[in-house]
């Protein structure tokens, strides 16, 4: 027996570098006119079949040689194969998960990673976005350019640091994507696809949030449970419902350990709104203090559940630590508290009684939140992982009044 062994190195556009092994294995017996012409047929072999008919023609041993067996090995990390298997790193498996996190300077990042270093270690957790951080940012843990739209980028950077938790919060949120549906869909969407499939090649633990944008008017308001209708009305909820599906499809089709939350409002003093339809329940806070008076561009009986980022963030880290085996879904509600801009307006004046609240509706903001719900029912969360929120209205606007009036004492002062 002769083994011929052939590599091949070949650039394409979806690779940096993809590998191809052809191994030729000689045998005594056999017809070799059938063997070329199979071979000829194969793209990836036809560049070698004249090389290794020169060598088979030519034996060095004086037998006959007779038949081939030809066994060709490639890989690409947009083509998963129907029989894939992957698996996620667990936490069992190393001292600590070293997580990137796409999107990182928005709302949710910056504190995400601060939680996340404090439990994993400062070198354990990458902020990545397109935009320049702040120097606080910046000095505070790693840092690097990542454009989800960049496939190759995203993947050199998942390769080169042994990422094994990906945390994606690059969106455009819902109304600035109905401003720009063509940058929606690519950046909410074709970023999606990039994520999902490294994930899936390099067996990543991924977490994608969702909404209330995903559901629409035709979903229960009053609760809204887990498993409903849903046809929502903006880009921004229909790429959260495609990335529901998309996550669950690659769980279930390849074994992907995806993970995903629908985020009600999130409220937090120390980021400025980034274009969202709940932005209302954070400026409230910063022109109540600031001038003791706030226009409003939702009616005042607008009910929309909402949280403070504290449990947002806090929830996220325990979904990505619960056990699979106690997820009985991929997508879960979680929820806090749901208020209108009336009664949000009430509890502040126990603590500003001059404050002075008028409505200047925003029709597309309006129209947004009248098909979103009203309440959402989180009650799998609650018994399948043990989710239970700290902060509930009254805790929300002493804390944020705290926060947001310190910084302004302190500016005032400088």
């Amino acid at each position: 027996m002769r083994v011929f062994q052939f590599l091949v190195y070949v650039f394409s556009d979806n690779l940096i570098f993809g590998f191809c092994a052809v191994t030729f294995t000689l045998y005594t017996g056999g017809d070799r006119g059938c063997l070329f012409q199979r071979l000829s047929r194969m793209p990836l072999a036809r560049v070698l079949t004249k090389a290794a008919k020169q060598a088979l023609l030519t034996p060095g041993c004086g037998c006959q040689t007779a038949a081939i067996a030809v066994r060709t090995i490639s890989f690409s990390p947009r083509q998963v194969t129907s029989d894939a298997s992957f698996h996620s790193v667990s936490f069992s498996e190393t001292d600590h998960p070293k997580v990137l996190i796409t999107g990182g300077l928005g709302q949710l990042g910056v504190g995400l990673a601060k939680l996340l270093r404090k439990r994993f270690g400062n070198s354990n957790v990458i902020l990545s976005d397109i935009r320049k951080p702040s120097s606080q940012v910046f000095h505070s843990g790693p840092f690097i350019y990542s454009d989800i739209l960049d496939y190759k980028n995203l993947r050199e950077i998942v390769v080169n640091n042994r990422i094994t938790w990906l945390v994606h919060y690059s969106a455009l949120l819902s109304a600035v994507g109905e401003a720009n549906v063509p940058l929606a869909r690519a950046v909410n969407i074709t970023g999606l696809h990039n994520i999902l499939d490294i994930a899936a090649e390099h067996g990543l633990r991924l977490f994608v949030p969702s909404t209330i944008g995903a559901f629409g008017p035709t979903s229960p308001r009053n609760p809204t449970p887990d498993l409903c209708i849903q046809r929502p009305r903006t880009i921004y909820g229909v790429s959260k419902v495609h990335a529901e599906l998309m996550g669950e499809y690659y769980h279930h089709r390849y074994g992907l350990d995806f993970r995903c939350l629908r985020y009600p409002g999130i409220i937090s003093a120390d980021s400025q709104p980034g274009g969202g339809t709940t932005d209302y329940a954070v400026a409230i806070f910063h022109d109540a203090i600031k001038s003791g008076k706030f226009e409003c561009n939702l009616k005042p009986d607008t009910r929309l559940p909402m949280m403070y980022i504290d449990d947002c963030l806090r929830a996220t880290l325990e979904i990505m630590e619960a056990p699979a085996d106690q997820l009985s879904m991929r997508t879960y509600n979680i929820n806090a508290m749901s208020f209108t801009p009336e009664e949000l307006a009430v509890e502040l004046r126990k603590h500003l009684p001059d404050f002075e609240i008028s409505y200047n509706l925003d029709h597309v903001r309006q129209a947004i939140a009248d098909s979103w719900p009203m309440n959402f029912d989180d009650n799998n969360a609650r018994n399948d992982w043990g989710w239970k929120h700290d902060y509930d209205l009254p805790e929300l606007v002493t804390t944020m009044l705290n926060y947001i009036g310190s910084d302004s004492r302190i500016a005032r002062a400088n």
